[in-house]
């Protein structure tokens, strides 16, 4: 037997009940908390610590529910604290000692449990949980994000991304149970995390908020069953040119002082390159002008690009360009 330094587990703090709790207390206190952090209530980015928060507290209610379990565990006394390094005292001499069992014991219960108890839970009865249907069963529609440039949506066509995402677990098929007890390879949750790669077909033209669909690409069916869908919500980086106004894209073109007076054929940029714009006499800073056809993609066309207008002074005047600007000024003095 090799002893071995593992982190205290505070069963009655992961539960928020007191040691003298009943067993009608920490039974509520149970299922208020399996309620909340069940992975499949929880949208991707968040998945992953629900997994983790789920499985402490089936741990926890494997030994408090169980009046053999909990009264051994009860014997380390009131003194040590969560996340304090343990090694049991002299008197324990029913503890069993693992060596290499690696972060998280087994894989579902912490190293804690299967020093103190040896990697078994109690039967599966006194949980008070029930089995998954027999039959195949459908996998749990899933949403992401996905970020895209304004390009990418503008013209459409495949990205490759990665998502984190959760398999059925081949230890127990998914029914979270291994033998008697909750699996102690994904803690009772029937699945683990994973990393998947996928290629999603980008539709010219896809808006921020809208919604792309990948058919069976979700959540893992059980006994046989189809695998949910993936719903993808698009996201729009901001773009350092353009804002996106509906079906029509905006942007800014700067005048000089003497454009904006005289008027001008100026460079405008559009997402499909650089066109020349015609700008009136005498235009104002704020004035919108419009190019046609310039936004985005619709079915049967597409929106507008409008362009407004902003006049700026030149910082730095050459003594000829001050001398003009003085003989303005006099021209216009009482106007």
């Amino acid at each position: 037997m090799i002893t071995m330094g593992v982190t205290f587990q505070d069963y009655y703090k992961t539960l928020g009940v007191e040691r003298s709790a009943t067993e009608k207390e920490i039974k509520a206190a149970y299922r208020k908390l399996a309620r909340k952090w069940h992975p499949d209530l929880h949208s991707a980015k968040d998945k992953q610590e629900a997994e983790e928060k789920f499985k402490q507290v089936n741990e926890a209610y494997e030994v408090l529910n169980d009046p053999e379990k909990r009264a051994k565990y009860d014997r380390l006394g009131a003194n040590w604290r969560d996340g304090q390094d343990f090694q049991p005292p002299p008197d324990m001499g029913d503890v069993r000692f693992y060596t290499n069992m690696g972060a998280g014991g087994a894989g579902g219960f912490s190293d804690f449990f299967e020093m103190f108890f040896g990697g078994r839970g109690a039967p599966f009865g006194r949980t008070g949980r029930t089995t998954r249907p027999g039959g195949p069963v459908r996998g749990q529609d899933v949403e992401s994000e996905l970020e895209l440039t304004l390009e990418e949506a503008y013209r459409g066509g495949e990205k490759t991304i990665q998502l984190s995402s959760r398999e059925v677990c081949p230890a127990c098929g998914g029914a979270g149970i291994g033998g008697d007890t909750f699996c102690s390879r994904c803690g009772g949750t029937g699945a683990n995390a994973a990393v998947k790669t996928l290629t999603v077909k980008i539709p010219p033209g896809v808006r921020d908020g809208g919604r792309i669909r990948l058919k069976g690409q979700g959540g893992e069916g059980y006994a046989g069953g189809p695998g949910g869908d993936l719903y993808l919500k698009v996201r729009l980086l901001p773009h350092p040119q353009f804002k996106v106004q509906g079906d029509d894209l905006e942007t800014e073109v700067v005048l000089r002082p003497e454009q904006a007076v005289l008027g001008d054929r100026v460079s405008v940029p559009t997402l499909d390159g650089t066109v020349k714009m015609k700008v009136p006499a005498g235009i104002r800073t704020g004035k919108r002008l419009r190019l046609r056809g310039k936004g985005m993609p619709l079915r049967d066309g597409r929106g507008d690009e409008y362009v407004r207008v902003a006049i700026d002074i030149p910082e730095r005047l050459s003594p000829e360009e001050e001398d003009l600007y003085r003989q303005l000024a006099a021209l216009r003095k009482g106007v």
